[in-house]
C-alpha cells in the first residue's frame, strides 16, 4: 500500500510540476520572441529608413545603369560605417545587400565578415524583388537556401527624380541572440524544475509516510483481529482526516473487543444454561425410574423437572427470536389494544414471584383503558421480560411500580420501576446489548443469557418508537418505553406488515 500511495503521489506531482513548467517556458519564450523580433524589427527599419534617406537624396540624378557605377563612389563608405554603428557584440551582425534595378546583387557588406548569404543565387527573393518593383518597401523573413539562420529583412527601392527604380538596398539580421537568449531562459527553467521537482519528492515522502503510517497501523491491527487479538490499537496523531479515520478505528477495535467478551461470555452461559437443566432433568428421572426417589416425593421433583423444561424452552424461544430477528424474518402486525389490560394480566401472571419477594406493588394507569397500535404478542414479550426481570432484580420486600400515561409528545409512555441493586452507571450505555449481563447481575441472574433487553429494544426500535433506562446504583431502576396512540398510527404507511431491522 505504501508504494502504491506513494507512487500515486509522486507522479501526480511530477505531473503537474512538469506540465507547470512546461507553460511556464512556452509563455516566456512567446513573450522573448516577440519583444526580441519587435525591437530587432524596429531596428531593421531604422537602419533602413537611414540608408534610404542618405542614398536617395544623392541619386536623383542616377539613371538605373548608372546606379551600380555611381555606387561605388562615397555611398560603400557611407554603408560600412552605418553597418558598424548599428551592429553589437559578435551576434546578430546586420548585413546590406545593393542590387542594381533587376534585383541582382552587386555589393554586400557583412558586418560579421560572413559570406554573402545570397551568394548561391545573386539576386534578390521573388517576394522581396516584386514589393520593390511596385513601390512598396518590404518588411518579412527569408529563409536562405544555404543553411543560413532564418533573417529578418527590410528593403526598398531607390528611385531618380524621375521615380525610375534605380537600385533596391536591404538590410537583414539573423537574430541569433534571441536563440541564444532562449538557450538560456530554457536551461534555467530546466534546472528550476528539477530543483522544484526534487522538492516535491522530498515533500511527497513525508507527506506519504505520514499518511499511510497510521494506515500501516491499521492493517497491522486488522491482522490482529483476524487472529483473535483485539488489543491492538492505532496511535491517535492530529486532527486530520486520518486521525479521525485513526480514532474510528479504535472505537471499533473497542467494540469488537466488547462483542467478543460478550460473545464469549454468551457461549459460557448459554452451555452452561443447557448443560445445568438437562443435568437436573436427567437426573430426577433417572432417580423416578430407579426407584431412588420415593412416590410421596416424586410430585416435588416432577414439579422440578417442569421448571427446568420451562427454562430450556424460554432460553431455545431467545435463541431462535435472535435468529429470526438477525435475518430480518420477524413480522410484526399491528393492531390496537389496551396496553392497561396486557400489564394487569402480566401482573397476574408473575403474581408467584411477586409474592415469594414479598413485593409492594404499585400499579398507576391514567385510564382504565389506555388503547395504542402495535404488534400485540411483540410487546407482550417486551413488557413481560422487563417485568420479569424488575422482579428478579427487585430487593427483598421492595417496591414495584408499573406506570402508563400520556407523553408529552402525545404517545403512550410505560415505565417499570422496582427498587434493588440497580444499574451501575458504567453498565448503562450497554444494558441493550446482546449477551450483555452486568457483573452485579451474574450472581442474581443465573438464568439469563443477556438477549432479553437486547430483543425488546430491537422489536421496540422496529416499532420506530424509543426504550431506555435511568437507575441510581444501588437504590433503584426504572425502564421507560413508548407506543403509538391509534389516531397517530393512521398517519404511518398503509401497510401494516413492518420487518423487524
Amino acid at each position: 500500500m505504501f508504494k502504491s500511495v506513494f507512487a500515486k503521489y509522486v507522479t501526480a506531482f511530477m505531473t503537474i510540476i512538469t506540465f507547470g513548467f512546461a507553460v511556464l517556458l512556452l509563455i516566456m519564450t512567446a513573450i522573448v520572441s516577440r519583444y526580441s523580433t519587435q525591437v530587432k524589427t524596429e531596428l531593421l527599419d531604422h537602419v533602413a529608413q537611414i540608408i534610404e534617406e542618405s542614398v536617395s537624396s544623392e541619386s536623383r540624378e542616377v539613371t538605373p545603369k548608372s546606379f551600380p557605377t555611381v555606387f561605388d563612389g562615397s555611398y560603400k563608405e557611407t554603408l560600412d560605417r552605418m553597418v558598424s554603428v548599428f551592429t553589437s557584440g559578435e551576434d546578430d551582425k546586420m548585413t546590406v545587400w545593393v542590387a542594381d534595378a533587376e534585383g541582382t546583387i552587386f555589393y554586400t557588406i557583412a558586418a560579421n565578415d560572413e559570406s554573402n548569404p545570397t551568394e548561391d543565387t545573386g539576386s534578390f527573393p521573388d517576394e522581396l524583388l516584386a514589393a520593390l518593383q511596385s513601390e512598396e518597401g518590404y518588411s518579412g523573413t527569408w529563409d536562405p537556401k544555404n543553411g543560413s539562420p532564418r533573417l529578418l529583412v527590410r528593403a526598398a527601392g531607390i528611385r531618380n527624380r524621375e521615380s525610375e527604380l534605380c537600385g533596391m538596398i536591404a538590410v537583414c539580421s539573423s537574430n541569433l541572440r534571441f536563440g541564444y537568449m532562449l538557450e538560456d531562459i530554457s536551461k534555467t527553467v530546466v534546472v528550476s524544475a528539477l530543483l522544484v521537482l526534487l522538492a516535491a519528492l522530498i515533500a511527497a515522502y513525508f507527506i506519504t509516510e505520514r499518511t499511510v503510517y497510521p494506515l500501516r497501523r491499521m492493517r497491522r491491527a486488522a491482522r490482529e483481529f483476524a487472529s483473535g487479538n483485539f488489543d491492538e490499537r492505532v496511535t491517535v496523531q492530529g486532527k486530520d482526516e486520518v486521525a479521525e479515520l485513526a480514532a474510528a478505528f479504535n472505537q471499533m477495535a473497542d467494540s469488537l473487543k466488547t462483542l467478543e467478551t460478550m460473545r464469549n461470555s454468551f457461549i459460557a452461559s448459554v452451555s452452561h444454561d443447557l448443560r445445568t437443566p438437562m443435568t437436573t432433568i436427567a437426573g430426577f428421572i433417572d432417580g423416578i425410574r430407579d426407584g431412588v426417589i420415593p412416590p410421596d416425593q416424586q410430585e416435588h421433583y416432577l414439579e422440578i423437572v417442569s421448571m427446568e423444561v420451562h427454562r430450556l424452552s424460554r432460553l431455545v424461544t431467545q435463541l431462535l427470536d435472535l435468529s429470526r430477528i438477525e435475518a430480518g424474518d420477524r413480522k410484526f402486525v399491528m393492531k390496537h389494544f389496551d396496553i392497561c389490560e396486557m400489564a394487569r394480566l402480566i401482573l397476574i401472571s408473575l403474581e408467584k414471584k411477586i409474592d415469594e419477594k414479598h413485593l409492594d406493588v404499585e400499579f398507576l394507569c391514567e385510564e382504565d383503558r389506555m388503547t395504542v397500535h402495535a404488534d400485540r404478542d411483540a410487546i407482550h414479550q417486551v413488557l413481560y421480560n422487563i417485568c420479569h426481570n424488575a422482579i428478579k432484580f427487585s430487593r427483598e420486600g421492595g417496591s414495584l411500580r408499573i406506570r402508563i400515561e400520556s407523553s408529552k409528545d402525545r404517545k403512550i409512555l410505560v415505565a417499570i420501576r422496582n427498587e434493588g441493586e440497580g444499574i451501575a452507571a458504567e453498565d448503562l450505555p450497554f444494558v441493550f446489548e446482546r449477551f450483555y449481563k452486568g457483573d452485579k447481575s451474574r450472581n442474581l441472574d443465573k438464568s439469563g443469557v443477556g438477549l432479553g433487553l437486547f430483543i425488546s429494544k430491537t422489536i421496540i426500535s422496529a416499532h420506530d418508537e424509543r426504550i431506555w433506562v435511568e437507575s441510581e446504583a444501588g437504590k433503584n431502576c426504572e425502564f421507560f418505553f413508548t407506543l403509538q396512540k391509534p389516531f397517530l398510527a393512521l398517519h404511518r404507511t398503509s401497510d401494516t406488515n413492518h420487518r423487524a431491522e
